[in-house]
């Protein structure tokens, strides 16, 4: 049941100002309900309190004995509850991320998570029934009944849980609290986040316009960005460490009570995968450090003139680079055509999120940092948010976004339960709709100092996406690991940030004083723990996919690519990639998605 609404999950860095962007289209959200007063929202809540009461009288303790019809029968009612729950959700978290710090939309949102977890209460009895039917009788139901083994994968990863589950009670007590736990906690972070305003040299600018001087091309303008950054940090982080205290040990001990063998098992267990597959992933970037970030960023400090590189240099433009803003007019255009370029029906179904306020592009006051696409209900259709301000990485931003957007519409065909596609498989579509933005942009790179610009950006978007992502991944597994211990201090989480920034980043860098505390604005953290390694295991993957589709051409690879979108969750990721001739569970696949970003940084140094 969706009941919590997604955090922006990427990092997009933009800045305020008045650039010649164009017009930066917003959202139409009417599409879900027309306003917070429309009389189809009051018909909704009243349709699904009702709905689920009666589900529950009709089904409870009453699982066991249902037959394959009647058994989907129930499905195709749960599902239906999910859709409206999910439609209510999904228009009431929009509205709050496009203005965080309105204090009506921040009541809407939690009036409308109270009203649905208490109208949802009474199904929490459902998965647990469910998963004490006999092995036998569910079997055979799923032999009688092909309409109802299309729902196979749902059941199946709700039966993963089974060996987890408490009992009705404390079930029913836990989904009951959860508005006062966790997603509290995390709208916290988020209205703490959204309303964080830093001095810059006598500027006072809000947490995204302040990320974006880290681009800047002026070194003391990247520096005095940093500092800003860290002074206010340094003076939140009590309030932050506070947040991750309570977040990590109400996970503790909810993963005390059901056995769970580990921190991350279950979120392994939510994206279907197996630990020793993440394992894997991530050995194999860990060990693949010093052939990527290390000696890229080795190569980037020549190229500034500097023996090492300050943290505020990590991201800062080359300086070969030309500063150019992208309108949005030229964006669309790029990304438009390089999804045409691969399929035209890639681009037919990017077109509306331009044309019909699916898109919502401007930085605004209040407006929740980075992007992210929200696929809402298998019924109406994803938006995407942005906080666009013309860099040429904000075009890749806008080609990633749009990646799961598509993969999203695609994969609704397959029916509210179906179409949720797991993290590790969420990301494919948004870093292939990235790689094909790339190289239409590579394509047309004016001369080689261009190209080499354009190669340089690839690559380290590329080490923000697996590098990057996977020391964030040992930051948290060090966290949670480290709370189970006790109550942490802010010198606590910050020793464990530093533990995995030098290690990651490579002997090249310096470490300013306040960069321990840089920790506190993620909010994958807060939001999704664990989440981090989805973007490395999306990357590699895509990375992998990628070289299968140059080395082979593309005849028959679009079809295979497409039924692999329209399949959402209902398959497993080994089934997914068995018609390209991958697998994830062979050491050798993440070497080949790592060889590419080794490949680019050997064009680089060929080009010295």
């Amino acid at each position: 049941m969706r009941l919590s609404f997604p955090a922006p999950l990427r990092d997009a860095a933009t800045e305020t100002g008045a650039a010649p962007l164009g017009d930066l289209p917003e959202w139409d959200l009417s599409d879900l309900y027309e306003g917070q007063d429309a009389a189809a929202l009051k018909r909704d809540l009243d349709w699904l309190e009702e709905a689920c009461r009666s589900f529950a009288e009709d089904y409870e303790g009453k699982l066991a004995d249902l037959d394959a019809a009647g058994l989907l029968e129930c499905t195709l009612r749960y599902e239906k509850i999910d859709v409206i729950a999910g439609r209510i959700m999904s228009f009431a978290g929009l509205r709050y991320y496009q203005k965080t710090t309105d204090g009506e939309r921040a009541k809407f949102m939690s009036d409308m998570q109270d009203k649905i977890t208490t109208f949802t209460t009474p199904l929490v009895f459902f998965s647990l029934e469910f998963n004490r039917i006999e092995d036998a009788h569910y079997d055979a139901m799923m032999a009688e009944s092909a309409e109802l083994a299309r729902y196979k994968p749902v059941f199946d990863r709700m039966r993963a849980m089974k060996p987890y589950q408490l009992s009705d009670e404390l079930e029913k007590f836990l989904h009951d609290k959860s508005v006062v736990g966790a997603s509290a906690w995390n709208k916290l972070f988020d209205e703490q986040i959204a309303g964080l305003s830093f001095e810059v040299d006598g500027e006072r600018l809000g947490i995204e316009a302040t990320l974006n001087l880290l681009t800047d091309s002026d070194r003391a303008t990247r520096e005095a960005g940093a500092r800003a950054l860290a002074a206010k940090f340094e003076e939140t982080a009590p309030l932050f460490a506070r947040i991750h205290n309570t977040l990590t040990k109400e996970k503790e001990i909810h993963d005390r009570w059901r056995g769970l063998p580990s921190p991350q098992m279950g979120r392994h267990l939510a994206n279907h995968v197996e630990p020793e597959v993440v394992e894997a992933l991530r050995n194999a970037v860990v060990a693949a450090y010093p052939r990527l970030s290390h000696r890229y960023y080795k190569l980037k400090a020549k190229w500034m003139g500097l023996d090492t590189l300050e943290v505020w240099d990590r991201n800062a433009p080359l300086p070969m680079e030309e500063t150019r803003i992208v309108g949005w007019d030229e964006a669309r255009r790029v990304v438009s055509e390089a999804y045409a370029a691969f399929d035209p029906r890639m681009e037919e179904l990017a077109r509306p999120f331009f044309t019909d306020g699916w898109i919502d592009a401007g930085v605004k006051e209040g407006k929740a940092p980075g992007a992210f696409a929200h696929p809402t209900v298998s019924d109406v259709h994803p938006y995407v948010m942005l906080n666009y301000l013309g860099k040429p990485r904000d075009v890749m931003t806008l080609a990633h976004e749009l990646g799961h957007g598509v993969h999203q519409r695609l994969a609704a065909g397959q029916g509210e339960l179906l179409s949720s596609t797991p993290l590790t498989l969420a990301e494919t579509a948004s870093v292939f709709g990235e790689m094909l933005t790339f190289r239409k942009m590579l394509s047309e790179a004016k001369d080689d100092a261009a190209k080499k610009v354009m190669l340089a950006g690839k690559v380290e978007d590329m080490i923000n996406t697996v590098v990057r992502q996977i020391a964030f991944y040992d930051f948290e597994c060090k966290l949670h690991e480290a709370r189970r211990g006790g109550e942490l201090t802010v010198d606590d989480i910050n020793a464990l940030w530093m533990s995995v920034q030098g290690e990651s980043l490579g002997p090249v860098f310096n470490f300013m004083e306040g960069y321990e505390t840089f920790w506190a604005y993620i909010p994958h953290f807060v939001h999704s723990p664990f989440y981090v390694y989805a973007y490395a295991f999306g990357d590699g993957l895509v990375n992998a996919l990628y070289a299968v589709y140059a080395e082979e051409g593309s005849e028959g690879f679009e079809e295979k690519y497409f039924d692999m979108l329209k399949a959402g969750g209902s398959k497993h990721h080994k089934e997914l990639l068995a018609p390209f001739g991958l697998d994830a569970s062979d050491p050798a696949f993440w070497d080949k998605g790592l060889s590419m970003i080794e490949g680019f940084i050997d064009e680089l140094e060929a080009m010295e």
